[in-house]
């Protein structure tokens, strides 16, 4: 398996495509685009993260650059030290919900941000550079450890003007948490017992022994749909490994939805604030998110923008355009409030409050929101061209749909849409499709799947 380096940082299998003298060479390439500033240091939870911590931390310091170490904690709170110290950068070490044989380096800059595309770009051509320049002895930088800006997360979110923590304890909700023995194991719980719920807690020893498949999607959750049902909790938590995404489980053991994660906080934040903005108020998403988005927006007379996938792209334009709330279907939360990136913590907080508030179930919640289907594919394309392809399959539609083509191709109908992506490590095109009904975004997903075989044949 080759090293995976994207605008989502560099990620590999230890000791094969990610070895030390990999970290070496992106670690000192970003000191050097950074200006060898200060650099915040922070980790998952990976048994490997230790042994890469110890490396880039080195090999930060032989550039000239002070680092400040804040241990394993999830990649927001980085993001937020970054933001809420002096530091000009910093670097999450995690390979997010890849397995545990994986891990890697994400990179951010002087605003608690991921670089974007030309960031990014300036980056790599350092990378590139055969020849580096580390510090003289008597110039070489300092170490440093702080192990609070998990406090300080939890304490931003208590803290919003929204947040009424007597609200939410007078519930008593009882919550299963799974953490997957990864970053989220401290601060997850501390945050629910704060706002006074009993928390069950499963996977949350913070030694990086994955309990379960990573990714937090339906099919790896079921011991945590089960322990909600034997429990008789008011609904399950599950994070990823970096805690940037939030899952939700309902009182009856059943997925909550990860898009609809992102559709309760949108309609939350939208509903406190209406009173309190003097202009149409933004919100901001990735073009694979539901469209349910858009019908919460309309209630508040909101307007929804999107982006081409990936954090950084929806979080540049929410602070382009100064956007209340923003995120992506994956269960990915970005409040403004507190820092720009994707956000379990954030999301937990908005939940429990919009929860308390609602006054019934999680299920019941569900229920109370715009209702669709999402379902994702792929389709291999062999030796194909897929901008070929794709460029075909938007000629054919061009008068039966809205397109867009600033990533890969959106096809928006009037009840449905469908995005197709050319994958930058395989020869497929992977397809979500989204309609009223599974039925329906199934037939639509099988629908494209057919058109691009009968292009490529």
């Amino acid at each position: 398996m080759s090293l995976m380096v994207s605008i989502s940082g560099v990620r590999g299998i230890l000791g094969e495509s990610l070895t030390p003298e990999v970290v070496v060479t992106y670690t000192s390439a970003f000191a050097e685009y950074c200006g060898r500033g200060k650099i915040v240091l922070g980790r998952d939870g990976r048994p490997s993260g230790k042994i890469l911590a110890n490396i880039a931390s080195s090999t930060l310091l032989a550039m000239g650059c002070d680092v400040l170490a804040i241990g394993i904690c999830p990649t927001p709170t980085v993001q937020l030290a970054v933001e809420r110290s002096d530091a000009v950068g910093g670097i999450a070490i995690t390979a997010s919900h890849n397995p545990a044989q994986w891990n890697g380096l994400k990179f951010i800059g002087n605003q608690g941000m991921f670089l974007d595309t030309g960031e990014h770009e300036r980056f790599r051509t350092i990378a590139g550079q055969q020849n580096r320049i580390y510090a003289r002895w008597d110039k070489i930088g300092t170490h440093s450890s702080d192990d609070s800006f998990i406090q300080k997360h939890t304490e931003m979110v208590l803290g919003l003007p929204f947040m009424k923590g007597d609200q939410i304890r007078k519930r008593k909700f009882r919550i299963v948490v799974d953490c997957i023995n990864a970053a989220g194991g401290v601060i997850v719980p501390e945050l629910l017992r704060r706002l006074g719920c009993s928390v069950i807690e499963m996977n949350c020893d913070v030694s990086g022994i994955f309990s379960r498949p990573p990714e937090p999607i339906p099919e790896n959750l079921g011991a945590l749909c089960q322990r909600v049902l034997t429990e008789k909790a008011d609904g399950g938590i599950a994070v990823d490994p970096d805690v940037d995404r939030l899952v939700l489980i309902t009182e009856k053991g059943e997925p909550f939805g990860e898009e609809y994660t992102i559709v309760s906080a949108v309609k939350f934040v939208l509903e406190k604030r209406r009173q309190t903005v003097g202009q149409k108020p933004n919100v901001v998403v990735n073009l694979s998110t539901t469209r349910a988005v858009d019908d919460v927006a309309k209630a508040f007379g909101a307007n929804v923008i999107r982006t081409p996938v990936g954090e950084i792209n929806v979080a540049k334009k929410m602070k382009e355009i100064g956007a209340l709330i923003g995120g992506e279907g994956s269960g990915g939360i970005i409040l403004p409030d507190v820092h720009y990136g994707r956000d379990a913590i954030v999301g937990i907080g908005l939940i429990m409050q919009m929860l308390a508030e609602f006054d019934g179930t999680l299920s019941e919640l569900k229920a109370s929101l715009p209702q669709y289907s999402i379902v994702k594919g792929r389709i291999a394309i062999g030796g194909s061209n897929p901008d070929t392809m794709l460029h075909a399959l938007q000629k054919r539609h061009a008068s039966n749909g809205s397109a867009r083509t600033d990533d890969g191709l959106k096809i928006d109908f009037p009840n449905s849409w469908v995005h197709l992506r050319k994958s930058n490590t395989e020869p497929i095109i992977r397809i979500i499709a989204e309609a009223p009904t599974q039925p329906e975004a199934e037939n639509l997903l099988k629908k494209f799947q057919n058109e691009l075989l009968q292009i490529a044949s």
